[in-house]
């Protein structure tokens, strides 16, 4: 499995990203996914060697056809790594959140 560098590196570009997301309706040829993007094959083709290096994407070859498939298991990283990110700003921002409320408090008492 590649590292979440790479996973990340993966989504940076939105060409990698429409590729991932028609991946996720289904397998396709890579004919059939270079299409939608106005470049020529070999530059396409890099995004895909992007995609399978980062662990986005596999492929394998039958005949004179490339099909490519999404690897389910990068997004699973990339949502965990994204989930303990949340949870710790979370954490974060409901300590602040009480650090505030007890300023508040304090300015209420010392008001009255």
């Amino acid at each position: 499995m590649a590292n979440l560098d790479s996973i990340f590196h993966g989504l940076a570009d939105p060409t990698r990203r429409a590729v991932i997301a028609r991946l996720a309706q289904g397998p396709a040829p890579v004919s059939e996914l270079a299409a939608p993007h106005a470049m020529a094959l070999p530059s396409f083709l890099k995004h895909l060697k992007v995609l399978e290096a980062s662990g986005w994407v596999e492929s394998e070859k039958s005949g004179r056809v490339r099909t490519c498939r999404l690897r389910p298991e990068a997004a699973k990283t990339a949502e965990d790594w994204l989930g303990r990110q949340r949870r710790d700003w979370e954490a974060r921002l409901d300590r602040l959140d009480a650090f505030l409320t007890d300023i508040e408090d304090e300015r209420d008492t010392d008001d009255a």
